[in-house]
C-alpha cells in the first residue's frame, strides 16, 4: 500500500495540469507502482490468496486504462508506457 507521501509524489510527476488527480497517466502510475510492492510481498508470501487476487484486480484495470489510453491518444500512451516501464 502507497503512502500519502508517495503517492503525492507519483501524482506531481505524472498530472497533466495543476490539481489533476485522476487522470489516466495519473491512475496508471499509481497502479504500476501499487502492483510493484505488491509482488514483493508477494514472493515473501508464496500463499497470500488473498493479495493475489487483489493483483490480478489491479493488472486488469491498469491494462483497461492502457488500452482505452492507446485508443484516445496514442502518443499519451507511449509517454506513460515508457516511463512507468512497461515497454522499451
Amino acid at each position: 500500500m502507497l503512502t500519502p507521501i508517495q503517492k503525492t509524489k507519483i501524482i506531481k510527476e505524472y498530472k497533466r495540469h495543476e490539481g489533476d488527480t485522476g487522470s489516466e497517466e495519473v491512475q496508471i502510475a499509481l497502479l504500476s507502482e501499487e502492483i510493484k510492492q505488491l509482488l514483493l510481498h508477494l514472493k515473501k508470501h508464496k500463499k497470500d490468496f488473498h493479495s493475489k487476487r487483489g493483483l490480478l484486480k489491479m493488472v486488469d484495470k491498469r491494462r483497461k486504462l492502457l488500452g482505452y489510453l492507446k485508443e484516445e491518444d496514442t502518443r499519451r500512451y507511449n509517454k506513460i508506457a515508457k516511463a512507468v516501464g512497461l515497454e522499451k
